[in-house]
């Protein structure tokens, strides 16, 4: 009778709802903050020194030394951030989107002051050719960049460690280098005008509002550069260690681009500033590797701290222009021959952020 019993009652156990599996989650969203360094520029010499015995009107042709370098304006390490969204279609295949931005780096660099008092110099092609006005001014560079990038990214997985992706990316690269020279001047530079060259217009200056009352005088020279790069780009994503909750992934990707690239110079002749401008399309590449160590604090948040790099090739950087900007006389002209885009620069630096799935 026991045994009948039993046997009745297994249809009935066996019929039971089950449980279902929990489900493996969707979506992924990630919150970094980046600090990143900028390495490399177009490589141009900014500030000449010419020996204080030679005279105005020779200090264009005269021998000079090198006083400061585009390479020498290291902008250092700028803080960002990065966006990400990536939704899980199944186990093998993910797709993701991104936005990061750094809009700030910056650097300053003055040479002079001289005692005893040299000619501090800008020279350019075309007969260019920028002093200070007296001799208690320094000559000054500043030189910005900024950085944005979005991506859009389909991943497979190849095996249980490596994901190969491609997918889409745009990169925009912004600089601009001004030069000037502080302080400003306390009374106009009359002593530079020569009724035999008609270096300046003094009746003109004379007439210019807040010379030098009121206002500072332009930039002499003042170049903003901006590249648009569109691009196809491949890579892949490997577990290099895994223990426990804690695990270290490697990335590399790399692509090739279409650099929409322009600037713009404005150059300050007799005080007045003259404008020029050029844009270009070319063939840029962009590449990038980096490490990330992930701990996973819960099944639903982890923790991670990375280092990357990015390289650029093929763009315009603003110290590259300067040989590409033409000034002429009688009749004055500024003109831009072409955008130059032979240029590269490398960013690298930390990572660290938040990943929360669901």
């Amino acid at each position: 009778m026991l045994l009948a019993a039993v046997t009745l009652a297994m249809p009935a156990i066996s019929g039971a709802a089950q449980p279902e599996p929990p489900k493996s989650p969707r979506w992924t969203l990630s919150a970094e903050a980046l600090v990143l360094d900028r390495v490399g520029t177009a490589r141009r010499v900014l500030v000449e020194r010419v020996p204080g015995d030679v005279t105005f009107a020779n200090v264009s042709s005269a021998v000079s030394n090198p006083a400061l370098n585009s390479t020498d304006l290291e902008q250092g390490y700028t803080p960002g951030f990065r966006l990400g969204a990536a939704y899980h279609f199944n186990p093998k295949y993910d797709i993701s989107v991104s936005y990061s931005r750094i809009d700030d780096w910056d650097t300053t660099e003055s040479v002079g002051p001289d005692s005893p008092t040299d000619w501090l110099v800008m020279k350019a092609p075309g007969g260019f050719f920028q002093t200070q006005d007296f001799s208690y001014q320094s000559m000054t560079w500043d030189y910005s960049t900024k950085l944005y990038n979005a991506e859009l990214n389909v991943q497979r997985k190849f095996s249980d460690r490596i994901k190969i992706l491609g997918g889409f990316r745009w990169l925009r690269l912004k600089e601009n280098l001004k030069g000037t020279i502080p302080p400003r001047d306390r009374d106009l530079p009359l002593w530079k005008f020569n009724p035999n060259n008609n270096l300046f217009d003094v009746a003109r200056i004379e007439g210019l509002p807040g010379i030098p009352n009121t206002e500072d005088l332009p930039p002499f020279w003042d170049t903003t550069t901006k590249n648009d790069l569109y691009g196809i780009q491949a890579g892949a994503d490997a577990v290099l260690f895994e223990r426990g909750r804690f695990s270290v992934n490697g990335l590399v990707k790399a692509g090739g681009y279409w650099n929409h690239a322009s600037e713009s110079t404005g150059v300050s002749i007799q005080k007045k500033v003259y404008e020029s401008n050029a844009r270009t399309d070319h063939a840029a590449f962009v590449g990038e590797a980096g490490l990330r160590c992930k701990y996973q604090v819960t099944k639903s948040m982890a923790l991670k701290l990375g280092y990357e790099m990015l390289w650029l090739e093929g763009v315009a950087l603003a110290p590259g222009q300067i040989e590409k900007t033409y000034c002429a006389y009688n009749p004055i002209s500024v003109t831009a021959q072409g955008v130059n885009t032979d240029s590269g620069t490398l960013f690298h630096g930390v990572t660290a952020g938040l990943e929360v799935l669901f």
